[in-house]
């Protein structure tokens, strides 16, 4: 029997941790992330938190040393509003899933251009 335990603390989980980072952690290290999603264990002991930043090349290590710094302070959060009995361990991950996607969208629109550009030169 499935349950959808994991899905829905992780959705809460998603929910504190965006609130935390806007309005709770002052570090202008994590200023430049966005959150993208969380992904629970099955038993609940662990939450993997993915980000993304908007310049990769600049900013990536920054936040990621920011988001590791701030983990515990979020983590002792999430455990004083949620009401679990054992709050999850946090980690972050980087969200490559985002720049890859916009590699392909810039490719797409290159192929387009190129084929815009041949008809016209027929």
């Amino acid at each position: 029997m499935s349950s959808y335990r994991p899905e829905r603390v992780g959705e809460q989980i998603y929910k504190e941790t965006v609130r935390l980072l806007m309005y709770g952690i002052k570090d202008p290290r994590v200023a430049p992330v966005t959150l993208t999603g969380v992904q629970m264990s099955r038993d609940i002991s662990s939450a993997k938190i993915y980000f993304t930043v908007s310049d990769e090349t600049t900013e990536r290590k920054n936040a990621e040393q920011g988001l590791k710094s701030a983990a515990p302070y979020i983590r002792r959060e999430l455990g004083k509003l949620l009401e679990l009995r054992f709050v999850p361990n946090i980690y972050f991950k980087f969200d490559a899933s985002i720049g890859y996607g916009q590699k392909i969208d810039a490719l797409l629109h290159q192929v387009q251009d190129d084929l815009d550009a041949s008809s016209t030169d027929c």
